[in-house]
């Protein structure tokens, strides 16, 4: 029992005080993104956006402008005395470099501040062997810096697999034959520029919540669709990783018995009944046994199929054709429905090569997803294609992780 003359001690935390560097580097992101985020902005409206001082302001867009990524772009009508000078990001200030290491090729871009691509590169791997693969990445980066004209930021990558994207560690990527690959470790020591290492579906997350129409989404899904499936998960604002980086890897749950053997080892998994691997697998089967199909000109060389050939025996009306897409997009509703069972997401898009085939596609995901999940559920669920170019997506997303890193210009995701 205490009394007043004797009260329990209570220890007080003492938190350590930030320094003055930390302050300003504080400082000098905060001011960045607003511009960056509302901009043009005057000194002012910065000052009353961020709460800073408007000496703090003034010394932290001076050092910005000498740094070249803010310049002034005018003025604003004035009320009384003297106008005030606006403010504004150089968007070509800097590059970055985003690695898509998912798709058929590598493909590579140098992206400006604005996640605007300025320029291309696609190495088709004639290997997926593990030093081949790194090789590759390696040539990619070596083009890409060969044609930049501005500072680098960083290297940005997105990577199918396990990915501790804190340490930028490659755990497993069967595409790729990496294991235990330290990827960012032996990427900076060879270029000194800061490297940023991701899944390439939470990557593609990254570029729709950045870049794509769900800005204002606190919660999405993106399902990914291309020679793999998987999901990038963004829940109550924070990117899902997963305790052993593993979220959202649904293309490996079996969802036929004694289905078609997985790259994984198992069966029946959800990739090999819906992903353009397996597309184009199905594709084949019917340009050899449907004579009555338009897919049947390949019939003596069916693994020359491409995903632009299905899309048109599709578009013309193909029975066999049609019924694969439309069955691609019952097991894709299945997964859609797992999803917003488990997680309670609104806001699921679907992304990758697979949303060629439109609303026809979509229009057979939503029915499914409804008619797999409980109704309450399922009916408040928002089902989407990527208004993101496909080529691109993980691209932007690695490069919003450049950004989010580097200079702290999103400030709505915790990673």
């Amino acid at each position: 029992m205490t009394t007043d003359e004797n009260p329990i001690p209570v220890a007080t935390p003492r938190w350590p005080k930030a320094t003055r560097q930390q302050t300003r580097a504080h400082n000098t992101r905060l001011v960045l993104r607003t511009i960056y985020e509302h901009g043009p902005l005057s000194r002012a409206d910065i000052a009353r956006a961020t709460r800073l001082t408007r000496t703090t302001v003034s010394d932290v867009v001076a050092e910005l402008i000498q740094q070249g990524l803010v310049e002034e772009v005018g003025t604003r009508p004035s009320s009384g005395g003297k106008p005030p000078i606006l403010l504004g990001l150089v968007d070509d200030a800097r590059y970055l470099i985003g690695l898509d290491l998912a798709s058929d090729a590598f493909r590579g871009a140098l992206v400006n501040l604005r996640g605007q691509v300025r320029h291309r590169i696609s190495l088709p791997p004639l290997s997926r062997n593990g030093d081949r693969a790194l090789e590759l990445v390696r040539e990619a980066i070596d083009q890409l810096i060969a044609q930049a004209d501005r500072p680098l930021l960083g290297i940005g990558i997105g990577t199918p697999g396990l990915v501790d994207a804190v340490r930028g560690i490659v755990y497993q990527a069967v595409n790729l034959d990496w294991r235990d690959l330290p990827l960012r470790a032996l990427l900076e020591q060879r270029y000194h520029l800061p490297v940023y290492v991701a899944n390439d579906c939470h990557a593609a997350a990254l570029a729709e919540y950045y870049f794509g129409r769900e800005r204002d989404a606190e919660s999405l899904a993106v399902v990914k669709v291309e020679r793999g499936l998987g999901v990038g998960i963004v829940l109550s604002g924070r990117l899902l990783s997963g305790d052993s980086f593993g979220a959202g890897e649904i293309g490996h749950l079996r969802v036929v018995d004694g289905g078609e053997p997985c790259r994984c080892g198992h069966t029946g998994c959800l990739e090999t009944v819906a992903s353009t691997r397996a597309l184009l697998r199905q594709a084949a089967a019917i340009a050899q046994s449907r004579s009555d199909s338009l897919l049947h000109r390949w019939a003596d060389a069916p693994d020359q199929i491409s995903l632009d050939a299905v899309l048109e025996a599709f578009q013309a009306g193909d029975e066999a054709t049609c019924q694969m897409i439309l069955q691609m997009g019952r097991y894709l509703g299945f997964g859609v429905a797992t999803l917003v069972s488990v997680l309670g997401i609104r806001h699921v898009v679907l992304a990758g090569s697979i949303t060629r085939f439109g609303e026809p596609l979509l229009d057979v995901v939503r029915q499914e997803a409804r008619a797999c999940a409980l109704e309450r559920v399922a009916g408040e669920v928002q089902v989407g294609l990527s208004p993101l170019d496909s080529d691109e997506l993980v691209i932007l997303g690695a490069s919003a992780l450049v950004l989010a890193r580097r200079l702290g210009l999103f400030s709505l995701l915790r990673m």
